[in-house]
């Protein structure tokens, strides 16, 4: 079994209520064309004379286009110059040229007088939004109006959004199987019932996505997820589709993410793989679909935890344990390996202390993880674990629970520390005594690589390693608020040698050779 070096992002999630007028001055330069509507991940199909179109700075729609595929039954009158919309207890009449339209008998401004084109009514996309309960983002780089529903997606699917596929996780070939309008009957794209774990039904948020040692993870809250996962060729690919499923709030608010919540990991160095695109594949119900594109025709292991953490690993071989043919079974077996889990402090949004020179322990954490990782790769009986490997944040509750979901031997928390500029020195925490011993032998080899003044080891209440069922410590190597502290805790050669002190210490803990 090959060493793991699994990472967990805390990836986050912000619902993008976009300001119409706002995304109509970054749409300024498109005055007239063919520009795509994509609604709840499908492509509109509209007719060639009724266009969106820039007018005076505000993005204006073809409205029938729009209301016809929400189920609105749309009458137009040509006489009057009239479109008649209804649906449920709302009835909308817009007049060409008129800057006010009627909602239930009562007047509502229009940014823009609504214009006719042949026999359609554009109005401006602000009306649409309000009045359709629609989210509208305008994308300036596909150059796409990007329209997501609060209610049943809709029912005249044609092919899907995202001509990109660099740019949408939804490409035209990656519609759900058998959802109509998809361009390729491509049988491989059928779900393998045998790649879908069971778990219960009910509403998750997505709190982390990230990619490690060829291991797709997942973290969920809130709900179990039971996930669909299959194959699609032409491109090759696999499709993880997650149902009843959003991301949360602290997911997007500290990731970049893309019209309609699309974004991709950072994924490089690895062969099979070309990149990891996820999104909000549907509205209603609550899809989260994530992509991996593949470079050549991959296996694949599914292991969905109850707790809450999916892992789709290409690493297994047909036939291995941990296939598709047998849910459930965890995608790693440790041959009796002792398991240790590293964690860089703070990410992200949450940059920790500020140095002396404006440095970041976020920054420094990070430097020193990944040199530890390194080094552990090369220990044939130990298998780590990273909660981080990027610059994204973790919440200090799914740090623990990684370790205990893993039954950690070892927990290693990194940190620097900051309490004015004479504060100088190296210091290892522990909250319970069953940690105690780990925190005597870390705090040597600390101090050694260091050379800084041994500050001692100290009781402390961090939730990290209070929370933690095995082993636990929290570092801070030094105080980034002391000029001299910080210029050492930042030199390469000392970063190293407090990553070959960590390693050394928990060797020595674990007993291993």
């Amino acid at each position: 079994m090959k060493k793991t070096g699994f990472l967990l992002f805390l990836l986050m999630f912000i619902v993008m209520m976009v300001s119409v007028q706002d995304r109509a001055a970054a749409a300024s330069s498109a005055e007239k064309g063919n520009i795509p509507i994509i609604l709840d991940g499908n492509e509109l199909q509209v007719p060639s004379g009724a266009q969106v179109t820039n007018m005076n700075g505000s993005v204006m729609v073809p409205f029938r286009v729009i209301g016809e595929n929400l189920g609105f039954d749309v009458k137009w009158d040509q006489k009057s110059q009239k479109i008649l919309i209804n649906k449920d207890k709302k009835a909308i009449e817009l007049v060409v040229n008129q800057k006010n339209a009627t909602v239930n008998g009562k007047k509502v401004d229009l940014d823009n007088p609504p214009q006719l084109q042949k026999d359609s009514v554009i109005v401006p996309m602000r009306f649409v939004s309000e009045q359709m309960g629609l989210h509208v983002n305008w994308d300036s780089g596909s150059k796409a109006v990007y329209l997501t529903s609060d209610g049943e997606p809709s029912k005249k699917e044609t092919d899907a959004g995202g001509k990109d596929k660099d740019k949408s996780v939804t490409s035209p070939s990656e519609k759900k199987p058998g959802q109509s309008g998809s361009k390729s009957a491509d049988p491989a794209a059928k779900p393998d019932s045998s790649s879908t774990p069971p778990a219960a039904a009910g509403n998750a948020l997505v709190g982390g996505i990230s990619f490690s040692e060829n291991r797709l993870m997942v973290a969920s809250q809130g709900g179990s997820v039971t996930p669909k996962v299959f194959k699609m060729s032409g491109p090759d690919r696999i499709v993880v589709d997650l149902p009843n499923t959003a991301f949360s709030p602290d997911f997007l608010s500290g990731n970049a993410a893309g019209v309609g919540n699309q974004s991709q990991l950072d994924v490089g160095g690895y062969p099979d793989v070309k990149s990891i695109r996820y999104s909000l594949f549907s509205s209603n119900p609550a899809t989260v679909r994530i992509v991996i594109d593949l470079n050549n025709p991959k296996d694949y292991s599914v292991y969905n935890d109850p707790s809450g953490l999916l892992v789709v690993d290409l690493n297994a071989a047909e036939g291995e344990p941990g296939t598709p043919g047998e849910p459930g079974t965890p995608p790693v077996s440790h041959d009796g390996k002792k398991v240790v889990v590293i964690d860089a402090g703070h990410g992200d949004h949450d940059p920790g202390t500020i140095g002396y020179s404006k440095t970041k322990e976020k920054d420094f954490n990070l430097a020193v993880a990944l040199k530890v990782g390194r080094l552990l790769e090369n220990e044939p009986d130990i298998d780590y674990v990273l909660t981080r490997s990027d610059d994204t944040f973790v919440e200090l509750a799914e740090r623990a629970r990684i370790a205990n979901d893993l039954n950690a031997d070892v927990f290693v928390s990194i940190h620097a520390n900051s309490a004015g500029s004479k504060a100088s020195g190296s210091e290892t925490y522990y909250q319970r005594d069953a940690s105690k011993a780990l925190a005597n032998v870390m705090h040597k080899y600390l101090v050694k690589a260091t050379g800084l003044p041994d500050r001692n080891v100290k009781y402390g209440n961090f939730h990290v390693i209070r929370e933690t069922k095995m082993p636990a410590v929290l570092l801070e190597v030094g105080y980034l608020s002391n000029p001299k502290d910080e210029a050492v805790l930042f030199s390469e050669s000392v970063q190293d040698a407090v990553a070959q002190g960590i390693v050394s210490g928990i060797k020595e803990y674990l007993g291993v050779q």
